[in-house]
């Protein structure tokens, strides 16, 4: 079965990238889960990649000429698409071979059979649309504290949840935890809540763009969000979220006031210093904040941060470095809020101007 059309260089390389990131790139999975499946009917080109767990699927307006259905092997049509000159491109696949042409470049790629991608599910749950931009922030907020060990499923998804009048996103890896409410967003029915995995959350937040709105569908298995012309699907994680309500200290009695980009330039600063897993300790005192980080037969980095506000006792924590730029990051607004409770109980880092956030970031303990 043939198909053809005619599209710019650009739109088509971009709906090829973009499809692609669902492509497998698993050893031992199907071979045609390495191909993108592209379907004209008349000047719409439907371009989709998945791995079966992730689907995305991409649509764009071409010139078409013959209707049809081919997959291509997704790496090799992306590099040839994305190589090209700038203009139009011509696609033809007839028998075997699709021919991509734009002068004066000639390319003709073996396809893969059709018949062989599967069949993907599209959630059947009823649409709640989404602020894009404000969903796309709570997705920064959380997915770093996600896990990326495959040997944990539970901990690689990011918790959705109705909580009262609106919707919570948690995560965490057992190191730390992050915890974003949106207010006023009802997604999910009183007391309901889903795993989706971190790394669809991811795509969707890259693909977010200019556009305004994100529309979703929950079904019993999978998730799918539409965003423009792209759709993200995923198939739902199953089993049950540990408990984290229980590892939030609800009594902090030191806390550390401090302007966010001044922390955070000092942390990077410092960290140049906390190699080979080495934490960044943290000295607060009435005095203010002092930042230390120690690396054996390297060296050593001491850096005063003279505008934190610190009360109660004098305490020093020390912290996986990476781990707390990551919090840091996200938090939003000017000033945040590190609140302690000593030097081996869970540490509190909120914003001070926005309730709606907050991450818990376990010290690490130092001899």
């Amino acid at each position: 079965m043939g198909l053809k059309f005619r599209c710019e260089r650009d739109i088509l390389a971009k709906a090829l990238a973009d499809a692609g990131r669902a492509v497998t790139t698993r050893g031992g999975a199907l071979p045609v889960l390495a191909g993108v499946r592209l379907e004209l009917t008349g000047d719409q080109l439907t371009v989709t990649g998945s791995d079966l767990d992730l689907t995305i699927s991409v649509v764009i307006d071409v010139a078409g000429s013959e209707d049809g259905v081919a997959v291509l092997p997704s790496k090799l049509a992306s590099d040839v698409v994305r190589s090209l000159k700038a203009g139009g491109v011509e696609v033809t696949v007839e028998d075997d071979d699709a021919r991509i042409v734009a002068q004066p470049s000639e390319f003709a790629i073996r396809v893969i059979p059709a018949d062989e991608f599967p069949e993907l599910a599209t959630p059947e749950g009823d649409a709640v649309t989404l602020d894009a931009g404000a969903f796309r922030a709570a997705i920064e907020q959380v997915e770093k504290a996600a896990s990326s060990d495959d040997a944990r499923p539970i901990l690689t998804g990011v918790l959705m949840a109705a909580e009262e009048g609106g919707l919570r996103l948690v995560s965490t890896d057992s190191y730390r935890l992050s915890v974003r409410d949106l207010a006023g967003t009802s997604v999910l029915g009183e007391g309901q809540k889903v795993l989706v995995p971190s790394r669809a959350l991811k795509e969707l937040a890259r693909v977010v763009g200019e556009e305004a709105e994100i529309t979703l569908r929950l079904g019993e298995r999978d998730a799918g969000f539409q965003v423009g012309s792209v759709s993200v699907t995923t198939r739902l994680i199953e089993g049950d979220f540990p408990n984290y309500r229980g590892l939030i200290p609800t009594n902090h009695p030191n806390s550390l006031t401090v302007d966010r980009t001044t922390l955070l330039d000092a942390v990077r600063r410092v960290r140049l210093l906390a190699q080979e897993s080495t934490p960044v300790r943290m000295a607060m005192s009435a005095d203010g904040l002092e930042l230390v980080a120690v690396t054996q037969d390297v060296g050593q980095a001491h850096e005063a941060v003279d505008e934190a506000k610190y009360i109660g006792d004098d305490l020093t924590v020390a912290f996986n470095p990476e781990y707390l730029i990551d919090g840091i990051e996200v938090a939003p607004g000017d000033e945040i809020t590190l609140e302690t409770v000593d030097e081996l109980k869970p540490a509190l880092l909120k914003s001070s101007e926005d309730p709606n956030f907050l991450y818990l970031l376990m010290p690490v303990r130092v001899s």
